[in-house]
């Protein structure tokens, strides 16, 4: 009995130790302004949703060419459900490689101008599964000092060494490419679209290094798939570098409206990954309709490049127009424009002062961004209209004048 009493004591004091830890980390995110808090959102993700009861202007969501409500993208997928459910029931590997997923990566091959592509369930599941099963102790990895958590996480796991560049950085990351001398395998990774500041990476220059100093390249196109380039295939072809790009991954979840991830590349290279990749082999398929959906949404972006002419059209009136007011939105080329505010509380309450006129525009603070650089992160939709944008530009002067911030 007394050491059923003690066990129990020793339960409740290590509770009690775990509780006193997560309230005080949350009380220190609430003073640093950091602190952050889900938005329950209702309806599809349209230039309108309606967030607690309210019809809002959404300028927040990735859903870049409007499809994430498509008619089309509905249709494929109920059909697909109809014909083979609502689950694939089991891993690639096991039983859950289903005809859907085969055509749409026969489909990505072919539109990405590969030999092959392979489907993982989520972007961060693809540059994690890809990262560390290429690469090992005894190899070296240089990545863009902004490049998503992603891709980060899957340097850590793989066990290889690193190297930081600053960002786009070519004078920095050609220094550590020609010290690395001693490596087995070495690989530049980057992203294309930097998702919180929309700018580019120097794609020729990094390919150019990387033909120098015998490096592998890895892109990361989850904000360029569908909006880069003229057939939307993201900063490979919009370079103009197809079949200098080793390693292409992407997402579903942004311009093609529905979600998971790709890779594509060499057979070999997937043949690889199938065998190799941990987050493709132990992980549950992603449903047929899932991927009925990303096929039938990049034939509707193949054959309408209206969608991305609206997109670039939005984008730059918005951009020109933010700019004139006297917005810092840093180095942006891209439907992503941050609207550089600093200091965290009150990017806070530019936010929700912008709500309250019914826009939605989320603040972005650390550690999602550097200390010092927090941001109000604007992404424009093909289907906003021109009132959209210019209510919302009216919202931002007189807000960001009351602010001291323009």
């Amino acid at each position: 009995m007394e050491g059923v009493a003690s066990d129990g004591c020793s339960s409740a004091l290590v509770t009690f130790f775990m509780e006193s830890f997560l309230k005080q980390s949350l009380s220190d995110l609430d003073q640093k302004g950091l602190r952050r808090h889900l938005r329950s959102v209702e309806g599809a993700q349209r230039p309108r949703i309606t967030i607690d009861g309210r019809s809002v202007l959404n300028f927040c969501s990735n859903n870049y060419l409007g499809l994430a409500d498509d008619p089309r993208l509905k249709e494929a997928a109920i059909k697909a459900i109809q014909e083979t459910g609502v689950g694939s029931g089991a891993s690639r590997l096991v039983c859950g490689n289903m005809t859907a997923h085969e055509r749409l990566e026969r489909k990505l091959a072919d539109f990405k101008k590969t030999e092959a592509a392979l489907c993982f369930t989520s972007g961060y599941m693809a540059n994690v599964g890809v990262i560390s099963s290429l690469f090992e102790k005894g190899d070296i990895i240089f990545w863009d000092r902004l490049d998503h958590a992603s891709i980060i996480d899957g340097i850590l796991l793989s066990g290889a060494e690193h190297r930081r560049y600053p960002h786009n950085d070519m004078e920095a990351l050609e220094k550590f490419l020609s010290e690395a001398v001693t490596f087995k395998k070495k690989c530049i990774i980057t992203d294309t679209v930097f998702s919180m500041d929309g700018d580019i990476a120097p794609l020729p220059a990094i390919v150019k290094l990387a033909q120098k100093y015998n490096s592998w390249v890895m892109v990361d196109e989850a904000h360029a798939f569908g909006v880069l380039g003229h057939s939307g295939r993201g900063a490979v072809e919009h370079f103009q570098l197809e079949g200098q790009v080793d390693i292409q991954m992407g997402t579903f979840s942004k311009a093609i409206g529905s979600l998971g991830a790709y890779v594509a590349g060499s057979k070999s290279l997937i043949e690889f990954l199938i065998n190799r990749a941990r987050s493709f082999i132990y992980t549950t398929a992603m449903p047929a309709s899932v991927a009925a959906t990303s096929l039938k949404a990049i034939e509707i972006m193949e054959s309408e490049p209206v969608l991305r002419e609206k997109l670039w059209f939005n984008m730059t009136y918005m951009l020109n127009e933010i700019k004139k007011s006297g917005f810092d939105t840093l180095q942006t080329q891209t439907p992503i424009i941050p609207i550089l505010v600093k200091d965290p509380q009150k990017c806070v309450e530019f936010s929700k002062r912008l709500l309250e006129q019914g826009i939605f525009i989320s603040a972005i603070r650390p550690p999602t961004v550097a200390p010092n650089t927090a941001r109000l992160r604007l992404t424009v939709m093909a289907t906003h209209t021109k009132e959209d944008l210019d209510h919302t530009l009216n919202c931002l002067r007189t807000i960001g004048q009351d602010l001291c911030l323009i």
